[in-house]
This record gives C-alpha cells, structure tokens and sequence, in this order.
C-alpha cells in the first residue's frame, strides 16, 4: 500500500469515540493507531498494535461501523515501517510572556472551553493551558443553529472550512471568573488565562481587575470577535490603532498580569493594531481570530436570515501564518511573544506557527471537531521532531524559518526546478496533461496507447501545476537549474 493509500484510508475512519474496532481487538489500540496516521503521526501508529496477531487486526475490522465498507486496518497498519527515531523524547516546556507552560498548546477562547467541567478534562488529557471563553458584562443571547461548514462534494464530518456566530459567554461574570479561580486552584501548573470585552475604558478595567483577583496568569483582549451585535466592541476595536492603544493601556494600568491583546485579521495590515498594542503596553500578542465570512447553506439560516460572521478551520491557515509573518518580520516588533491561531489541526501546522515565531499556539476548530484528544498526537508528534532533527528545546524552533522570507523582488528569477514523474507511482489519469494543457503552459503531452505522461522541457516553465494536482503524489522535484 502507497503512503498517500495509507492516508486515503486513514481518513475514512469515523473517529469513533469508544471505537467498536479496538473493543473487539484483545492485544492493542487499532483506534489509536489510526487516529496517529490521520493526525500525521504514521510512524508512531504501530506502538498502538505491535502486540496484534493478524486475527485481531482482522476482528477489528469486522467490528468496524463504516457505513459503505470497513477501514482496511491489517492491509494499512502492517504498511507501516517501523520507527527509525530512536532518540529520547525531549520536553516541551516553554515560556510565554514570562509564564512557564508545560508545552505549547492551549485552547483558544470559543466554544471548546465555556465552564469548569470542559476545562477541566482538557487540563487532565494534557493541554498546558486555556484562553477562557471570552467574558463581557453585557447579556448574550445567541442564535440557532449557529454554525456551518464548508464540506468536500457533500462529504460530512470532515469539513475544512467552519463558520460560526456564536459570540460570548453566556454565563454570568461572577461565574466565570469563579470558574476561572477554581481552575488555578485546582490545576496549579496549568496556565489559566482570562478573555475579556468590554464596551468603554471602565468596563475594560473592571474586567481586567475581576481576572487578576480570580487569580488568573495573564489576562487576553479580545479585539476581534467578528459577529458582535453591539458596535462599538470586538473587532470593531481591533480595526481602530488609537482604541486598541488606549484600551490595551487601561489595562495594562489596571493590572501586573501580562496583558495579551488579541488581533481580528479583519484589516489590511496588522500590524497597524498591533503596534499600537505595544505603545499602549502589551506583554503579547494573540493572532488571529476569525475571518468573516458568508457561507450559503439554508439550513444554517436563522428564521430564514443570513448574516456575516467568521470563519475558521484548517482553509485559513495560510492567511493567519501570514499575519504572524508580518508581525515577526517587523523590526519594531522584535522580540514580542507570539500566541498563534487559526486552522491548527496537526503538530505540522503547530510547529509552522512557531518557526514563524510563536511561543505557543491556541486551538479551538480542531478540538470542536475530534475532541481534546488530539493533543496526544499534538505532543508527541511535536516531540518526535524535536528527537529526530536533534532539538533539545523547544524554544530553538522559534522563529527558525523567517530567515527563509524575503519580499517578492528579491527572489531567484534566473533559475528553474522541473517537475519529475515517479513512474511506479503514476496511475496514468492524464491529470497532469489536462491542467498543464487548460492551465499551464501546454508543456506535458499523454501517451493515450501506454496512459503515461511526458513533460516536454522546452516549454514547461517550473511552474509546478502538475504536481499540486496529480493525486498519486506521483510527481516530484529535480535540482534547481540555472539558465
């Protein structure tokens, strides 16, 4: 079975919780083992089964509750070469604005972390902290249904595009900030960390205030709620320098926690609000909240209405690197802690996070759809990273890629890299000729006789079209070529 079959089957599994398949398994975990593919774990998948006879594979298959035909577990988990990382684990410890944490992942303030009870298993499961629902002093009444998603071709489940309206918490104030006391006095090691809105100054500082006396680490400022009924608050804010400066300042006059506003990516350059976070005293910075959006589904309406509201999931993770880009690119920011977000779903996209300059990462789309258990393949894929390239800790990734990032005139302009066909690996579907032919530069022909393509190198220009959407991910690279 190729690698990109063994993903392919991968994800078809259910993420059944309380999974039939390792219930019927006697020696091992098959639900673990391939929760670790689909979360880019593959070489780690066999500890969960190196115990298994072929008949317990086979048991668990026949278990299996997928509704057109059973995930191919023996046939996938025993493709699987063993692990060639051989070396000790190191810690994932790192500091945040001055805040131990004992890795870098926590949830980000949403749905996923709204009382004691949700906060609380996720503390147990091993998370390192929270960025509490965010607490205002205005009543919140939300709407129904109040999420959607962008699917592929009618698939559900496994959508990567999510579009929510919810807004704040519901709870009273004095509640949440109990939730929030109890939390640090219960789970000491953990970081516990309030979101707050207000409307004006005052409502900013009592809030602040209330955070710190609860006994909060830090306390974050959301500047960027896209989908408030109320003027005047979220990203409305987040959009205007001078009110991000001047109540980032109330604040930070009002408490000796660390101070953490957090950006909306509803703006052309962010750096703008966030600059002005710094002049008004902010410890760090939070990016990004959600984009807002407009998805079509009518049976998302509320009583036959649509509205604007945002956007998450894995589909904006390249527009929030970008904006953590900016940020840790700017001269004047230098130094600055990072708190990324947005579309974060594997250890791969955590890790991109912080080798842009992160010290952690929030999660909140991921967890809504798999569960807080996706923070074991989180870490440990993490961790094997670490192991294999030799980093000892984990604050040597920071921002290790931005030497990579130059402005666009600056780049190469005198070379080429061809595209190179794997020949064992190509299935002949002709894709490649037909996006080169009605997209490209008309530079692969196809052997209709042998189904095999040809690139023609006088015309194919490096572009790469052709290995983007080839689906056998038969299509490699060659050395760069100066001309």
């Amino acid at each position: 079975m190729k690698r990109i079959n063994l993903y392919e089957e991968a994800n078809r599994c259910l993420m059944c919780q309380d999974a039939p398949c390792t219930t019927a398994c006697k020696t091992g975990d098959p639900a673990r083992a391939v929760r670790a593919i689909r979360f880019d774990n593959h070489k780690l998948s066999t500890r969960w089964v190196a115990e298994c006879s072929d008949a317990d594979l086979e048991a668990a298959e026949k278990a299996c509750i997928r509704y057109d035909w059973p995930i191919r577990l023996k046939e996938m988990l025993r493709s699987i070469h063993p692990d060639d990382v051989t070396a000790e684990y190191p810690s994932l410890e790192i500091d945040f604005c001055g805040i131990h944490c004992e890795n870098p992942f926590f949830l980000a303030s949403s749905a996923v972390c709204t009382n004691y009870e949700m906060v609380a298993r996720a503390f147990d499961a091993g998370w390192a902290g929270v960025f509490y629902k965010t607490i205002c002093l205005q009543e919140i009444k939300e709407v129904s249904p109040r999420f959607d998603a962008v699917h592929s071709n009618g698939l559900h489940g496994d959508f990567y595009g999510f579009r929510n309206m919810e807004q704040l918490s519901e709870n009273p104030v004095e509640m949440d900030f109990d939730i929030l006391h109890r939390l640090k006095q219960n789970y000491p090691t953990k970081v516990v960390i309030a979101s707050i809105m207000g409307q004006t100054t005052h409502q900013w500082a009592d809030l602040a205030r209330m955070a710190e006396q609860a006994g909060c680490d830090a306390v974050e400022l959301n500047f960027s709620c896209p989908q408030m009924r109320m003027a005047g608050m979220g990203s409305d804010v987040g959009q205007n320098p001078e009110l991000v400066a001047e109540f980032t300042h109330v604040v930070k006059e009002t408490v000796k926690i660390p101070v953490i506003p957090k950006m909306t990516p509803n703006i052309t350059q962010i750096y703008h609000p966030a600059m002005a976070a710094l002049f008004g005293g902010a410890d760090a910075i939070s990016a990004i909240n959600t984009i807002k959006s407009v998805t079509m589904a009518e049976d998302a309406e509320v009583s036959g209405r649509r509205t604007v509201s945002g956007y998450s999931g894995r589909a904006v993770k390249p527009i929030a690197l970008r904006f953590i880009l900016e940020m840790s690119m700017n001269h004047m920011m230098k130094g600055i802690n990072l708190s990324g977000i947005g579309g974060i779903e594997t250890w791969r996209d955590a890790l991109e996070f912080i080798q842009l300059g992160c010290h952690n990462v929030q999660v909140c789309t991921a967890v809504m759809q798999y569960g807080y258990r996706i923070i074991d393949d989180l870490m440990l894929g993490l961790q094997r990273y670490m192991a294999k390239t030799g980093v000892k800790h984990l604050d040597e990734l920071v921002g290790s890629q931005l030497s990579k990032f130059a402005p666009a005139s600056e780049l190469d302009r005198e070379s080429k890299v061809y595209p190179k066909i794997d020949r064992e690996r190509c299935v002949g579907c002709g894709r490649c000729e037909l996006s080169c032919r009605d997209g490209g530069h008309q530079a692969i022909s196809f052997d209709s006789t042998t189904r095999q393509p040809h690139i023609i190198g006088t015309k194919c220009v490096g572009c790469h079209l052709c290995r983007i959407v080839c689906p056998a991910g038969a299509i490699g690279i060659t050395k760069r070529v100066r001309f």
